[in-house]
This record gives C-alpha cells, structure tokens and sequence, in this order.
C-alpha cells in the first residue's frame, strides 16, 4: 500500500471539516424553519410566542393588609383591608392579566355568615376610584356638591353611610385601568370588549373567591353607569358557571344599547322624564303637586301622546304637532318654539345648554344640580360638564393619599382612571340563554339578567337612580327592566330607589343616606330563603 502524504491528511482533514460545518448549519436552518411551520396550538409560531411571552412582565400576585376599625354606624367593625392584584390567565393557563383590588374584610366573621359584594365602575374603561372613596365603602371623599370643590387641602373622613356593617367590600380596577395591567402574553384585545371584559371580571371572581376561600359566602355585585350592563352579563354567566349570586346593585343603568340607535327615539321618550325633574329642580315649571307628582305626569305623557307622536313622524298633522310642541314646553321648562325646532326630540346635550341659557349657564351631565359659565353663551353644547370637573380632582388626589397612607400600598406605576386603548371596544355581545350564535352588534344585557333570574329565581335585583341623571334617565331603565318577561314572581325580585342626585348618588350625601337606608333594608332580604 502506498504510504498516504501528510499533505493529503491535511486536505482531507478541512474538507471533512467545512462539510460537518455545512450539514449542521443546514440542519439548524431546517429545524428552525419547521418550528416556525409548527407552530403552537393556537396557531402561532412557536418562536413569535417565546417573544412575546418575554414582551410583558409577569407581576407576581402580592397584597398589602392594613388592620382599621369602623365606628360611624350602629356597631363597631373590626377589618382588614387589602390592597393587591390577581392574575388571570388565558385557555393555556398563561398569565395576560393582572387585576388591581382593594377588598374590606370584618376580622373574626366565617366566611359562610358574612356576605361579600364586589363593586365597579363603568366607562367602560374606568376605574372604580369613584365608587371606592365616595359610597358605600368605610371611608369617603367631603365635596362641595353640588358646587366645584376646589383645590387641596381635601378631607378623608369615617363613612356613616358605609356598608361594611352588612358586607364585606371587594373594589375591582376593570383591566387596563387603574393599576390593572395586561401581562405576560395578553393584549389589549384579550380585555377591551362586552364579552372579553365579562370573562376577565368572571375570571377575577373566581379566583378572588377561591384564594379567600369565600365560596360559600353570599354573594352580590354592586356596579354603576357601564357596570350594570357588566353585572346583568356577569351573573348569568358565573350562574352558568355554578357560582350562584344572591343579589345585583345596579346604580345609574344603561342595560340595552341595542334599542338606542338613531331613529327609533327611544332615548327621547325615556329622557323627558329626567328634564321634567330638573325643570322642577330650577323652577323653570310651576310647581303643583309635589316633583313626584309631576315626574309621574311626565311618565304618563312619554309612554302615551308623546310616543305616539313620535312614531308618526313626519306624518304628524301640523295642529298635533303645535299641540305637541306646547306640552313638551311644559314639562321641559323650554320655549315653545325652541321645541319645535328639535322637532319634538331634544337631546340631553342641547337641554343641557339651553334650560338656563338666560343666566349664562350650563348644566352637568352626570348631574344636573352642577352648573357653570360656558365659554360661549350662543353655542349648541356646552363646552365641559360641571359634574366632573368640579369633582375629579378631589377624588384623585385623595385615593392616591389614603392609598399610600392608610392602606399602604405604593406603586410606581401610574393609576389610569381611563384605561388606554378602551376607546376601542368591541361592542358585540352574545346574550346568555339566547339560542344562536349571532352576536348583537350592541348589548341587550336585559336578556342575559332575565336568563340569570329565571335560572336562579332567588336573585334579588336593587336599581338606584338619580332623578338628575342626564347620563342614564331613569325612565330608560325603567323601560329595559321592564322588558325582561318575567312570570310576576321573579319579577317582584326587581326594586328600585330614586334619590335627589345625579349619576354618582352618592355625591349629594342627603341622598346616599336614603340609599344606605334603602340597602339596609334590602340585604336581608336578599340572604333569606
């Protein structure tokens, strides 16, 4: 054989080298490439997935507890509130929220003989700042209402109206406001929506109660302005879960935005009861009777003449149509002829402006009572609404000291009282107990409260509303509660409480004593059997 030459060795040697090299990298190439093919379960690829699982921060769930006492009622509590966030996670048990909390809990009380309320405010997209430091919880925020408050120094003072001596008081940031968060591998879309927003509170409950270990506790739901459509929607589907509620506190209600288009003048009728009772409010009609009296007259008139005008549109015979005009003036405290230039359907926007644009005044949405200069005295709409401005800075910088002070809890995060990217809600909803799988293009919770009360016919149901409420009329709710088709025994479930107020009740304190009464009275009933 003939010896083999070391330079030949050599040679052999890299080409052997430079084809391992190759082979693996080609290797690697296709590997790589078929993970991507793969994907995961969902349809994503699996290294799009590990990217964005690194994308968001998972916070790990936490809490701070404070130990206070409660002595503004008829007995002293003893209670531990926490300040905190749970996470929710998707299908795949992955984390894509986390929930900011604040929960008051009596110290030394089973579980199974103290009830438990969850509350929330609306929006959507808001944080529950409001309800938090102003109405039923063991403290609250002092204000001028119904005159802007001012500037700091605010005070923080023992609630008397609380509810802490019926309940234990859960205050939920609905994600993406407060210091609620998407984490992890959640999106915005995972939260921003009818039905993506009731799995999330869905998901909270059921862990907040499983964690506390509350399962067997009664049970409410106490939500205001877009959060009664999220508690009509909540409770059929935690009942569809087994989790059985004994009651709903819905304060300031929209139920069904599905009848509220344009054209089917649902909101004119259920409105004019609402500028009937600020009329009164403003002396702007004669005062005969008592407001009751006349609001009552205002019903009467909405349901019959005035719908049936309205329904014949341009058809309506001019004299009818003066006659009409004359009414509305009437109950509104309008001019005749300022009516029949909105044809008969005054918005709450213009009626807002025009009532008292004689003295140079507009009026509050939220709540009537509020009135401010506007900026331009011959304009259509006012320019802001008194309600909120002369309230908001009271409530911010007071929450944000308690918070930090009292509770303990600190955060450098920045608490968004509208969460960002909530402008963009998916409206669509798909009604619990209605076959199809259609969804609404815009909610009817009506229907999901209805299949929530004829599956549990225990379920006690408390509206409270604000004569003054230019946000949500309370003829409107009137109107969707009555639509639910229930047999008259689970229809006499439903109560309602009207107050001297606005959308937030509780800012006229004469008028969140009446509440506090009227829920003093009705959680018992909601417990019995």
């Amino acid at each position: 054989m003939k010896p083999i030459s070391r330079s030949y060795l050599r040679t052999l040697r890299l080409t052997t080298l430079s084809a391992l090299i190759l082979t693996s990298f080609v290797q690697l190439a296709n590997g790589q490439n078929s993970r991507e093919n793969r994907g995961d379960a969902s349809g994503a690829p699996q290294g799009s997935e590990q990217k964005k699982e690194s994308a968001l921060p998972i916070p790990p769930e936490s809490k701070s507890e404070t130990r206070h006492d409660w002595t503004a009622g008829s007995r002293t509590v003893h209670y531990t509130a926490t300040a905190g966030n749970l996470l929710l996670n998707d299908e795949h048990d992955k984390p894509i929220g986390s929930v900011f909390y604040v929960a008051y809990t009596e110290d030394g009380v089973p579980a199974k003989s103290r009830p438990i309320t969850f509350l929330y405010n609306g929006g959507p997209g808001s944080a529950s700042m409001w309800l938090h430091m102003g109405s039923v919880g063991p403290v609250r925020v002092v204000t001028a209402s119904p005159q802007a408050t001012g500037p700091a120094p605010f005070s923080v003072v023992p609630n008397q109206y609380s509810l802490i001596d019926k309940t234990d008081l859960v205050f939920i940031d609905a994600p993406l406001t407060g210091f609620s968060r998407v984490v992890g591998t959640g999106t915005p879309k995972d939260f921003v929506g009818v039905d993506e927003d009731i799995r999330a509170f869905d998901k909270f409950i059921t862990r907040y109660i499983t964690v506390n270990q509350r399962w067997g506790s009664p049970k409410f739901l106490f939500g205001e302005s877009y959060g009664t459509p999220r508690s009509a929607a909540l409770v059929a589907a935690l009942n569809n879960d087994g989790i059985e509620f004994n009651g709903v506190i819905l304060l300031s209600s929209v139920l069904n935005y599905f009848v509220r288009s344009p054209g089917y003048d649902i909101d004119t009728k259920t409105y004019l009861p609402s500028y009937a009772a600020i009329a009164w409010y403003y002396n702007r009609v004669p005062h005969d009777g008592t407001m009751q009296d006349f609001v009552q007259k205002a019903r009467e008139f909405s349901r019959g003449p005035y719908a049936a005008a309205l329904d014949m549109g341009d058809q309506l015979p001019p004299a009818q149509f003066d006659a009409m005009a004359k009414q509305v003036a009437a109950f509104t405290g309008l001019s005749e002829q300022y009516v029949k230039e909105t044809k008969l359907r005054i918005s709450p926007t213009r009626f807002r402006k025009e009532l008292l644009r004689d003295q140079d005044q507009i009026l509050g949405r939220y709540d009537a009572r509020f009135e401010a200069f506007d900026v331009d005295s011959a304009g259509e709409n006012p320019g802001f609404d008194p309600s909120s401005t002369g309230n908001t800075g009271p409530y911010v910088t007071s929450f944000h000291e308690y918070l930090q002070s009292e509770l303990k809890y600190m955060s450098s995060e920045p608490y968004y009282l509208h969460g960002p990217g909530t402008e963009n809600w998916n409206w669509e909803h798909r009604p619990s107990g209605v076959q199809g799988n259609r969804p609404e293009p815009q909610p009817d919770t009506v229907l999901d409260l209805a299949d929530a009360m004829r599956k549990n016919p225990h379920l006690k149901v408390f509206s409270a509303n604000g004569w003054f409420d230019l946000a949500t009329p309370f003829f409107g709710t009137e109107h969707d509660i009555a639509q639910m088709m229930l047999p008259p025994a689970i229809a006499s479930n439903v109560q309602f409480g009207y107050y001297p107020a606005g959308h937030m009740v509780y800012l006229n304190v004469d008028a969140l004593k009446q509440m506090h009464a009227d829920l003093d009275r009705w959680y018992p009933t909601a417990i019995a059997k």
